[in-house]
C-alpha cells in the first residue's frame, strides 16, 4: 500500500477529477456544489434518463460514464462514501431529462441504497416515474455471511449500465430499460483479490490491516472490505480459487449464477486501479484460459481494462455474465456492442462531437423545487410544536447515554448525530402551519440537510414516506387524530422496508419503531405507544444485530447495551408522549 499522493486534499482532488470528464467529454457538464455530472440536453433526444453514483474513488465509474448511450448523470460522494440525498435529488429533479422517467443503478451498500432510494421516492414524489435497481454481485460473501443484507456491489454493475443505457437510447420506455436492467443483475456473478489495502488521500498513514509479502485477498471489497480469505499462492491458483467461487455449484453458499458451457457469457476483467497493463494482460490470459480448460466455457466477449477501481488497489475483479432473453427485442450482446460516447468506457468520442460539441447546460438560476401541496388535514400547530419540543429536548438529553451505547457497538457517532438533528428541528419549529403535511415537511427538510449517515437517510425516508401518508387521507380534509396519523405511520413503514431489510429482531431502530407504530394502530393511544417502543429498545439489550456494520466486521459489547439507535428513537417518541399531556 502506497501513502503517496500527489493531491492530499481529498476535497480538491474530487472537485478537479469530475471537472476533468467534462474537459475530456464535450457531451458533459458539472454541476460543482452538488458533485453532480450530467448529459447536456442537447447531446441525445429526450430519453429514460440512467442515474447511477456512490463514493467518489472507483473512477472511471460512474462520472466517465456519463455520455450519450450510457449514464444521464452520476452523483459522487466523498471518498468511498454515499452521496447524499439531497445531491441525488438534485441529479434527478434539476440535471436529467425526466419526461420519459429515470432508472438509478446502485450497489447494495446501505448508504448507496438509502440515500438514492430516498430521492426516487421525492422524484415519484414529485410526479416523475422512476425505478431502482440495486446491483449485488460480489460472491466473495455469501449467504451465511451476508445475511439480510446481501451480497455486495462490484464491477459487474458496469454491464448492467452499458446494457440499460444503450437500450435507453434507443427510446425505450422505463419498463423496458428497467427490465433489461433487472436481467443483466440477476445473470450476473463477480469476484475480487487484492495484494494490498488502499490508502484515502488526507488519512494518517496506518491504521489497515495490511496483508504480509506474497499473500493475497481473495474477495476483498472495493472499500478495504475484507474478503473471504488470505492465502499465499501465486496467479494461477488465486484465479482458480475465484472462479470456483463464482462457479461452484456445490458451494451451496455461494452458487448464485449457473453457467453451465453451452451459455454464452460476456467476461470482463477489472483493474482495481494499480495494476499495470502489462500484468492485466497475463492476468486475462490466465483467467480466459482456466475459464476454456476446466468449465468449457468460452466468452463471445471478452472486456480488459479499467472500469471500476479501488483507488489504486493492487487487485483485480472478474465478472460473468450469462446472456439471457432481454425480453426487450434486442439482446443483450447487441446492446453491449452498441456505440457509448463516454470516456470511462471503450467507444471513442465522435470527431463531430469534437468539432461542433453541445452548448447547453442547466444554469442553476433556473432551477426550481416541485412545491409540496397541503393534505388538507390539520393539526393544533402549538401543541404539535410543544410536544416535539418535549421529545426533542429528551433526545438531547439522552446523547451522552446513546453516544456511549454506540462506542460500545459502532463507531461511535450515533448520539452526535441525533443530537445535532434534534437542535436542528428544534430551531426551525414552526407553529403557525396547521396543515399536518406541510408541518412536517418543514421538519423533513432539517432532517435531510443537518443528518447525515445511515440513520439520517432511515429517519428522512420514513418521514417522507409519512408525510406522503397523510396525503393520501386528506381528500375530504378533516382532523390528523391518532387513526390518521397510525395509518400514515404504516405506509410510511412500508415504504421504509423498501429500502432497508430491518425487522424487529434484527437489533435496529425498528425495533423501537414497529411495535410503536403497531401499538399506535390498535389501541390509538400514543402514550401505550411510546412505552411499547421503550420496551422493544429495552429488548434489544443483549439481542445480536443482523444488520449493519457487524455483519461484516464483527463486534461485541451487545450483551451490555441496547442499540444506540433504537434507545434514542424510544426516548424521543416517550417524551414526545409526555409533551401530549
Amino acid at each position: 500500500m502506497s501513502s503517496k499522493h500527489f493531491i492530499n486534499d481529498p476535497t480538491h482532488l474530487i472537485k478537479s477529477a469530475l471537472e476533468a470528464v467534462t474537459q475530456t467529454n464535450p457531451t458533459t457538464a458539472l454541476d460543482a456544489e452538488n458533485k453532480v455530472v450530467y448529459l447536456r440536453p442537447d447531446a441525445a433526444k429526450p430519453q429514460v434518463s440512467l442515474v447511477s453514483g456512490g463514493g467518489a474513488g472507483h473512477e472511471p465509474s460512474f462520472a466517465a460514464f456519463v455520455g450519450p448511450g450510457l449514464l444521464s448523470g452520476a452523483v459522487a460522494g466523498t471518498i468511498f462514501a454515499s452521496p447524499s440525498a439531497e445531491q441525488i435529488r438534485r441529479c434527478i429533479l434539476q440535471r436529467v431529462e425526466k419526461s420519459k422517467g429515470v432508472l438509478v443503478v446502485v450497489m447494495n451498500y446501505t448508504g448507496d441504497v438509502l440515500n438514492f432510494g430516498m430521492a426516487v421516492e421525492k422524484a415519484k414524489a414529485a410526479g416523475i416515474e422512476a425505478e431502482m435497481i440495486v446491483m449485488a454481485d460480489d460472491c466473495g460473501v455469501g449467504r451465511e455471511k451476508g445475511g439480510k443484507v446481501g451480497r455486495r456491489g462490484i464491477a459487474g454493475t458496469v454491464l448492467v449500465q452499458k446494457i440499460a443505457g444503450a437500450l435507453a437510447a434507443t427510446g425505450a420506455s422505463l419498463q423496458e430499460v428497467h427490465k433489461v436492467a433487472r436481467v443483466v443483475a440477476d445473470n450476473t456473478v463477480s469476484i475480487g483479490s487484492s495484494l494490498a489495502h488502499v490508502h484515502v488521500p488526507g488519512r494518517a498513514p496506518g491504521g489497515e490491516d495490511e496483508l504480509k509479502d506474497g499473500e493475497v485477498e481473495v474477495g476483498m471489497g472495493i472499500h478495504n472490505e475484507p474478503g473471504s480469505e488470505r492465502t499465499k499462492t501465486e496467479l494461477p491458483d488465486t484465479v482458480k480459487t475465484m472462479l470456483s467461487y463464482m462457479l461452484d455449484q456445490t458451494d451451496k453458499d455461494r452458487a448464485f449464477l449457473q453457467v453451465s458451457k453451452s451459455d454464452d457469457t460476456v467476461l470482463l476483467i477489472n483493474n482495481l486501479g494499480g495494476v499495470s497493463p502489462l500484468e492485466m494482460g497475463g492476468i486475462t490470459a490466465e483467467v480466459v484460459n482456466q475459464l476454456k480448460n476446466k468449465y468449457g466455457i468460452k466468452p463471445v466477449r471478452i472486456l480488459s481494462g479499467t472500469f471500476m477501481t479501488s483507488l489504486n488497489g493492487l487487485g483485480f475483479s472478474i465478472s460473468l455474465l450469462k446472456l439471457a432473453d432481454s425480453g426487450v427485442g434486442k439482446s443483450m450482446l447487441e446492446l453491449l456492442d452498441a456505440p457509448a460516447e463516454a470516456t470511462g468506457w471503450t467507444a471513442p468520442v465522435k470527431s463531430s462531437t469534437w468539432d461542433k460539441p453541445p452548448t447547453q447546460i442547466s444554469e442553476a438560476s433556473g432551477d426550481k423545487d416541485v412545491a409540496n401541496k397541503p393534505s388538507s388535514l390539520t393539526i393544533d400547530p402549538n401543541q404539535a410544536t410543544k410536544a416535539l419540543k418535549n421529545g426533542l429536548e429528551s433526545l438531547i438529553a439522552a446523547e451522552p447515554d446513546v453516544t456511549r451505547y454506540d462506542t460500545v457497538v459502532g463507531d461511535g457517532d450515533c448520539g452526535i448525530g441525533l443530537k445535532r438533528g434534534a437542535e436542528a428541528i428544534l430551531s426551525s419549529l414552526d407553529s403557525s402551519q396547521n396543515d399536518a403535511a406541510l408541518y412536517l415537511d418543514k421538519i423533513i427538510s432539517t432532517v435531510e440537510n443537518t443528518m447525515d449517515g445511515t440513520s439520517g437517510a432511515i429517519y428522512a425516508i420514513f418521514l417522507n414516506a409519512l408525510a406522503h401518508g397523510l396525503r393520501t387521507q386528506g381528500n375530504g380534509g378533516g382532523k390528523a387524530d391518532a387513526p390518521v396519523w397510525a395509518k400514515a405511520l404504516k405506509v410510511a413503514s412500508e415504504s421504509m422496508a423498501k429500502y432497508t431489510p430491518a425487522k424487529p429482531g434484527d437489533r435496529t431502530l425498528v425495533d423501537a419503531l414497529a411495535p410503536f407504530v403497531e401499538e399506535l394502530g390498535k389501541s390509538g393511544d400514543v402514550h401505550k405507544a411510546a412505552q411499547a417502543a421503550k420496551q422493544g429498545a429495552a429488548n434489544t439489550k443483549g439481542m445480536k444485530a443482523s444488520l449493519g456494520r457487524t455483519v461484516y466486521v464483527g463486534g461485541s459489547g451487545f450483551e451490555e447495551v441496547p442499540d444506540p439507535g433504537a434507545h434514542g428513537l424510544a426516548t424521543f417518541l416517550e417524551g414526545l408522549a409526555q409533551g401530549l399531556k
